[in-house]
């Protein structure tokens, strides 16, 4: 994976086209910027229940994005990440509508998982309880067979996601077909979606037990047999984050987001410090993403373990976000907006620093100096705001950081001062020899530190007053005079 700041983006939803409208706009007005775009699912429907995360058929790129010579064709100038959703399939599948039907004669029957096949004796109020699930309820949908019976589903997510018996020579074949569709399209990169979700175990929390570990591996077993590189997607506790680095090649840092906005709230850069001591050297960096900001990443365990922030400071950090947002968060967070996951905030990075520029560009030139890849959504790189409108169009809380941009608009985004130097830091951290060397934090007070990252005689510091918000960067490529330049100034 190069070592390049990347884009994560929806095809559709920054171009208004498709693949061959993405590869344009990398290759013109974004030439430079970006080693690696992620795009999100691409698979029909783009437009489905959870904006492609229901896939129908996994294997195939949605039409109106184009196929799988245009993802080709893309990877020949940027490398390509992917999704691999490996916890369910949509409930419109064939697969599943075949198992709907003829139910245990179904040649699919075994792919799917139902209450009886994790319980075949049956469960008690503890094992229920102890299932852990990002949303209110249990994870079931009750639906009815071909026969006239009915049973209950396993539905980690949504009613209209699947969960796959990812261990049955059924699930484990449909998982083959996948990597094998990506590595013929062109994709070096999957990111395994919703992961943690995948093994069930009677009388455990069915979520990052030690099985799920083992079959992370064997995942990332199968990608490298097939040269391609494994980001892991998990939103939990922190040392989880910690354990899974060690069995994959790349991790994203969740717990960076809240970290940030703490430090740049408060002017307490002591947690996001200690983070730093302890942080995965292998992540991939993000401050916004196509799903809510999270804070579950942040805070405690479940068993009680101490977080990165306490609970009070975690109630802070999401009033404060609130606050700052305007009260537009809080329309999409939580119970509102049909949005019921609650590890996260809906809204963009943007509009939860109070469109502050100043304290946006420091925040983008933190994520660009900590150990990691960076990873750019789109909405942020373009400096978006939350979009209402679309919110109450479609009342998905996810949706207000999920803009479609149209004609004119990324270019508009692009000539704006704040957006123009985003650029430019982006490309700073893309062709500094620094950043290809080691990195060492010195906290200089509880409000300043130091992120220094040193190859040779190549060096590159940025140092940050949280208090005041102010930030500025030195650096030398070598011998040369050490230059240096005001974030946001």
């Amino acid at each position: 994976m190069k070592n390049k700041v990347q884009l994560i983006t929806y095809v559709d939803r920054l171009t208004g086209g498709g693949f061959n409208a993405l590869k344009a706009m990398l290759e013109g007005p974004m030439q430079g910027l970006f080693g690696t775009v992620h795009a999100l699912p691409f698979f029909p429907p783009i437009d489905g229940a959870d904006a492609g995360f229901d896939a129908i058929d996994h294997t195939t790129v949605d039409r109106r994005l184009g196929d799988w010579a245009d993802v080709k064709t893309l990877s020949t100038g940027t490398d390509v990440m992917a999704d691999m959703i490996v916890n369910h399939i949509s409930a419109q599948s064939a697969p599943f509508q075949d198992f709907l039907e003829k139910g245990a004669a179904s040649e699919f029957a075994e792919m799917f998982l139902t209450y009886g096949k994790v319980f075949p004796e049956g469960a008690t109020e503890a094992d229920l309880m102890a299932i852990y699930r990002p949303r209110p309820g249990f994870p079931f949908t009750k639906m009815r067979f071909g026969d006239g019976t009915q049973h209950l589903v396993w539905t980690s997510f949504t009613e209209m996601q699947i969960d796959i018996d990812v261990k049955s020579t059924q699930g484990a074949a449909y998982l083959d077909r996948i990597f094998d569709a990506f590595k013929a399209g062109g994709v070096s990169s999957i990111r395994l979606d919703a992961a943690g979700y995948a093994i069930k175990k009677p009388g455990t929390s069915c979520f990052m037990i030690p099985e799920t570990y083992e079959f992370l591996g064997e995942l990332a077993q199968k990608a490298k047999a097939r040269d391609m590189d494994v980001l892991v997607e998990i939103h939990s506790y922190y040392q989880d984050q910690i354990d899974i680095a060690k069995r994959v090649d790349r991790v994203y840092d969740f717990a960076l987001p809240p970290l940030v906005l703490h430090a740049l709230y408060t002017g307490d850069a002591a947690p996001l410090a200690n983070w730093l001591e302890i942080s995965p050297r292998n992540a991939i960096t993000v401050l916004d993403t196509h799903d809510g900001i999270g804070v579950i990443d942040a805070g405690a365990a479940t068993d009680g373990r101490p977080g990165l922030l306490t609970p009070s400071q975690i109630d802070n950090l999401v009033e404060t976000m609130h606050e700052k947002s305007g009260g537009t968060s809080r329309e999409a967070t939580g119970a509102k907006a049909s949005n019921m996951d609650l590890y996260q905030v809906n809204s963009t990075y943007f509009d939860v620093l109070g469109q502050n520029e100043a304290a946006y560009l420091i925040a983008r030139a933190v994520q660009f100096f900590v150990p990691g890849i960076p990873q750019v959504y789109y909405v942020g790189l373009l400096g978006g705001t939350n979009d209402m409108e679309l919110l109450r169009r479609t009342d998905v809380g996810r949706d207000i950081n999920r803009h479609y941009y149209g004609a004119g608009e990324v270019e508009a985004a692009l000539a704006t001062p704040m957006v123009a130097e985003l650029c430019d830091l982006i490309r700073f951290r893309n062709t500094h020899p620094a950043f290809e060397g080691e990195f060492t934090l010195n906290v200089l007070s509880s409000s300043v530190l130091e992120l220094v990252w040193e190859n040779g005689e190549a060096r590159a510091v940025l140092s940050v007053d949280f208090a005041t918000k102010a930030a500025t960067v030195r650096h030398a490529a070598g011998t040369g005079t050490e230059e240096r330049f005001v974030i946001g100034g």
